[in-house]
């Protein structure tokens, strides 16, 4: 079996099911967002011995609310409330709007209670908390938003026309959001990123 490296751990893109596989090969903890699957598989090819890193959030089995059981001074860890049709129900209503979609700063506000253990916090105290943590310079948001800006960086360079020329397409976006990463540019998919590093994935073009 070949030995995975740091480097080309981040190097390379992984779907979450991938390291689901890769933290249970390790021993790791197996749950969580992806963010947290990566940290787990940073931690551990850096040197932390596998059972010394926990899961960042307990897992715990309790029954979910209804609709009807959803208050603003529902506590939001603990409960049994998760962002389900009941939830979205009563989202809709509290907003007033038709659909809801649940926004993804509600999520982070959700993990980071579950991560800190706080029981404190309500639905009214995640619905007051989500405009603040939108703002895109929120620490908070840092290891959430890189997995964003990856996934739509390869969904936009596997969607340009250029990429068609290419084998491996994951690969040669790993290296393109490498440089796109370090540098000061915005961190979205360009041609003029194939074009500047073109020597570095000539490799793994079609051969015509």
């Amino acid at each position: 079996m070949e030995i995975l490296t740091l480097n080309k751990f981040k190097q390379t893109y992984y779907y979450k099911t991938e390291l689901i596989e890769l933290c249970r090969e390790y021993h790791l903890p197996t749950n969580g967002t992806k963010a947290e699957l990566n940290q787990y598989l940073e931690l551990y090819l850096t040197g932390t011995p596998a059972g010394r890193i926990q899961p960042v959030r307990l897992s715990v089995n309790v029954k979910r609310l209804t609709y009807e059981q959803l208050t603003l001074n529902t506590k939001v860890v603990g409960s049994g409330f998760c962002f389900n049709a009941a939830a979205r129900k009563f989202f809709a209503e509290y907003f007033d709007q038709k659909n809801f979609s649940f926004k993804k700063e509600m999520a982070i506000i959700k993990r980071r209670a579950e991560v800190n253990h706080d029981t404190t916090l309500t639905i009214g105290g995640l619905l007051a908390e989500y405009q603040k943590l939108a703002s895109p310079t929120n620490q908070c948001m840092v290891a959430e938003e890189a997995t964003y800006q990856w996934n739509h960086f390869v969904r936009d360079f596997c969607q340009s026309p250029e990429s068609s020329f290419f084998k491996a397409k994951m690969k040669v976006a790993a290296v393109l959001w490498q440089h796109c990463k370090q540098s000061k540019m915005p961190k979205k998919y360009t041609q003029e990123l194939t074009n500047k590093y073109a020597a570095e994935i000539t490799q793994f073009k079609i051969k015509e």
